[in-house]
């Protein structure tokens, strides 16, 4: 078995072109909420349930700016999180 280093680093920068899909739509905002920093989230779907996802993530104070089907979401981490405003 070979061994494989990798030199340690900070942070992880870089983009990634997907098609807008319901699944990644969630997963994108969820994880750019609960990082730290900000994050451009393009093609973000626009169906019902995603939209919904959205609004749950804006309910716990996240900031989120949305441009047609792009986001802006700047992530400030789990311990940011409010208590939902509209319960």
């Amino acid at each position: 078995m070979k061994n494989l280093k990798t030199k340690q680093f900070q942070g992880l920068n870089g983009s990634l072109l997907l098609p807008g899909d319901k699944s990644i739509s969630h997963r994108s905002i969820m994880v750019a909420s609960i990082s730290r920093g900000i994050s451009r989230i393009k093609n973000f779907s626009n169906s019902t349930d995603c939209l919904s996802t959205l609004n749950a993530f804006l309910d716990l104070g996240v900031e989120i700016k949305k441009y047609g089907r792009d986001l802006i979401v700047y992530g400030s981490g789990l311990d940011a999180f409010k208590d939902p405003k509209n319960l």
